[in-house]
C-alpha cells in the first residue's frame, strides 16, 4: 500500500546523524523513503520537488534555528508535520518549537521504537512529546513560580556553559577565542550562541548586550575586561 508510507525528511547539520537514522528508518514497517537535508535551504529544495508527510527537525541549523525553520516550513506546507528531533530539553525551546507549529519534540537520545512511534502518531493527526519532556513540562507546570504560557517577560533561565559564553561575548571575544577558552568547538560555540539569542529574543551581540545590562544577567566590570 504505497499510498499509506510515511516518507520523511531527516533536517539536520550533522551528515552522519541523517546516515545513522536513515537506515534504521527505512526498515520499519509504513515508513517509507527517508531523506536527508543539512539546512533549511536544502529542506526546501527538496520540498518543492518531493512528496514528505514527516520532518524529523533538529533546532541548531547552520542558518536558521530550527524554530524558525519550522514556522517557515508550517507557512508554506500545512499537511507537513514536524517533530523536534534535538538534545535540547530547555523549556524556553521546547515551548517556541511547539508554538512555531511542531507537532511533536522527542530528544536525541531516544529510542528508535519512540521515534516511529512518534512519526506514526503525528502523521495521524496526532501530537507526541517524548517521555523525558513529558516529565519537564510537568515539573514546570507543578512549579507555581513558572507559567508556561505568560506572556509576562522573564529572565531566561540559561545553562551553566550558555552563560560562560555569554559572559564570554560580553568581553568581545570571538567565536574561535571562546572556543579555545572552554575547550570546546566552535561548533558548539556557534550552537550556545544560537540558544542564547532564542533564550533572550534578541538578534545581534548589540542587541544581547543591551538585553544583558537591562536584566542583569551578567557582573559588569566597570574598571575594564
Amino acid at each position: 500500500m504505497a499510498n499509506e508510507m510515511i516518507n520523511v525528511l531527516i533536517v539536520d547539520d550533522h551528515q552522519l546523524m541523517i546516515e545513522g537514522l536513515k537506515p534504521l528508518l527505512e526498515d520499519e514497517e509504513g515508513i517509507g523513503k527517508v531523506s536527508g537535508a543539512n539546512s533549511m535551504k536544502e529542506a526546501l529544495d527538496f520540498l518543492e520537488k518531493n512528496q514528505i508527510e514527516v520532518i524529523l527537525m533538529d533546532v541548531n541549523m547552520p542558518d536558521v534555528s530550527g524554530i524558525e525553520a519550522t514556522k517557515n516550513i508550517k507557512a508554506r506546507y500545512h499537511s507537513i508535520k514536524i517533530i523536534a528531533l534535538t538534545m535540547h530539553d530547555d523549556i524556553a525551546i521546547i515551548t517556541k518549537m511547539i508554538k512555531a507549529g511542531a507537532s511533536g519534540y522527542i530528544l536525541k537520545r531516544t529510542n528508535m521504537i519512540e521515534v516511529v512511534e512518534a512519526i506514526k502518531i503525528v502523521h495521524n493527526n496526532g501530537r507526541y512529546i517524548s517521555k523525558n519532556i513529558q516529565n519537564i513540562l510537568m515539573d514546570n507546570l507543578m512549579d507555581p513560580t513558572e507559567d508556561l504560557f505568560s506572556t509576562e517577560e522573564k529572565k531566561p533561565i540559561l545553562s551553566e556553559r550558555e552563560q560562560e559564553v555569554l559572559e564570554l561575548l560580553a568581553k568581545e571575544l570571538k567565536n574561535d577565542e571562546i572556543a579555545e577558552k572552554l575547550f570546546i568547538s566552535e561548533r558548539t560555540v556557534e550552537a550556545h550562541r544560537r540558544n542564547i539569542f532564542i533564550k533572550t529574543k534578541t538578534k545581534s551581540v548589540i542587541g544581547l548586550m543591551k538585553y544583558v545590562i537591562k536584566h542583569g544577567l551578567i557582573k559588569i566590570n566597570i574598571e575594564g575586561k
